[in-house]
Parts: C-alpha cells; sequence; structure tokens
C-alpha cells in the first residue's frame, strides 16, 4: 500500500531548545488502510504527534508528509485549508458545541471547508443515519448520552470526506458498551479504506484494532509493531 503519512526526524520542543522535548526524532510511515495506534505513558507525546500530523501544530524540526504535501511548505492558512479538506478529527471529549444540534454541529465543517448549505446538510443527514443516530439530529448534546455524543462527533470528523482520520483517546470517555459500538464504528470505516491513525492507552483496545502499534517513551519511538495487513474489522 501506498505510504500516507510519512514523519522524518520530527522533533518538538516547548519553551525552547532547552525544555524537555515533547517529539525527539521521531521518524515514522503510515501506509494509506492502516490503523495505527499510538501508545505511552502520560507526557511520552502521544497527543504532541497526533497534533503535528494533523496540522494543529508545527514541528521544531523534521518534515511532515500527509498525503503529498509538506506541511511544512503551508502558512497557517494552507493549514487550515489542508485540515479541513483532509483530516478528520475526534476528540476524546467530543468538543461539540452546546448550543447546536446535532446535525447543525456536523454541518458547520462543511461550510467552513465552501459546501453549499444544502449539500452539506443532506451529507450531515446521511452520515448520522448511517451511524445510528439519525433521530437525534435535532437535540442537542446535553440531552445525549456519551456514546451518542461520540457518534456525532465522528460524523463531523466525516463530513468532507478526510483522507486521513485522527481519534484521541476516542472510547476514553466511554463506558466498554459505548467504547465497543464506537470501535466498531471506526472499524466499519477501515474496511471501506478508511487510514485511521489513534491515541490510546487501552491496551486491549490497540491489540484488538490496530494493524500497527507505536510506542513512545519520552518523545521517542520506543516500538513498532505490526505490519498493516490486517484490518480493524478482521481483528475485532
Amino acid at each position: 500500500m501506498a505510504e500516507l503519512i510519512a514523519l522524518t526526524e520530527v522533533r518538538k520542543v516547548y519553551n525552547g531548545e532547552r525544555a524537555h522535548a515533547a517529539l525527539d526524532g521521531v521518524s515514522i510511515g503510515i501506509a494509506a488502510g492502516e490503523v495505527t495506534a499510538i501508545m505511552g505513558p502520560s507526557g511520552s507525546g502521544k497527543s504532541t504527534l497526533l497534533n503535528v500530523i494533523g496540522g494543529l501544530d508545527r514541528p521544531t524540526k523534521g518534515t511532515i508528509v500527509v498525503d503529498g504535501v509538506d506541511l511544512g511548505r503551508l502558512s497557517e492558512a494552507g493549514l487550515a485549508r489542508f485540515r479541513r479538506a483532509r483530516v478528520g478529527i475526534i476528540f476524546q471529549f467530543f468538543n461539540l458545541l452546546n448550543n447546536l444540534t446535532a446535525l447543525d454541529n456536523v454541518t458547520i465543517p462543511a461550510q467552513l471547508a465552501g459546501m453549499k448549505p444544502g449539500q452539506a446538510r443532506r451529507r450531515a443527514l446521511d452520515l448520522l443515519e448511517r451511524l445510528g443516530i439519525a433521530p437525534l439530529r435535532d437535540q442537542y448534546p446535553a440531552r445525549m448520552s456519551g456514546g451518542e455524543r461520540q457518534r456525532v462527533a465522528i460524523a463531523r470528523a466525516l463530513i468532507n470526506n478526510p483522507v486521513l482520520l485522527l481519534a484521541d483517546e476516542p472510547t476514553g470517555a466511554l463506558d466498554s458498551h459505548s467504547g465497543d459500538q464506537v470501535m466498531a464504528i471506526l472499524g466499519d470505516l477501515n474496511r471501506t479504506g478508511q487510514t485511521l491513525v489513534l491515541v490510546t492507552h487501552d491496551e486491549r483496545l490497540a491489540r484488538s484494532s490496530a494493524t500497527r502499534v507505536v510506542r513512545l517513551v519520552d518523545g521517542a519511538v520506543a516500538d513498532q509493531r505490526g505490519d498493516g495487513s490486517r484490518s480493524l474489522v478482521q481483528l475485532q
């Protein structure tokens, strides 16, 4: 499979070069269609790695190429356009706007990307239907369960047909039943070819879902295992 993500000697230092490096010489390649789990203790750089892959943060040194685009060559506006067009992000605590309905939460990224309102609404309704929460389209997040809110967040992440889906502890705020449901949804997406990079503390989740596991310690890659040849659905 073609390589979708390539990181070369990526280093990220906050508060100057004398500070502790959040990422220290990370080099990894991720093929299209893989499910890659990023693991490691708290403070090991997992979320920072996810952020630089998604163009939410810039590395201090090194190069990051995603879907053929060198992120270091993009302006801030260019990075924003890149994220809207090619990257979907699922957050642990959903990050939904509480004053908007499920449908409106999902359509916002599409409208920001320039999709016509009618098209955005139709696409959002289709995603809510696929994820089994179409009846909740007019509900506000406060009236939903954690699993329902995460499904809305997944729909929002998918609205612009991203080539890459990033998930930061996608089941961390859920009970085990809701977490299993969310992972089944992500498994269905992977079966259709969706590339997924997820940060997780859950060893069981990583073993059962990932085609590759990357372990970070003190900002460096301590171990990589997996050949990318199996899908998340096959492992469930």
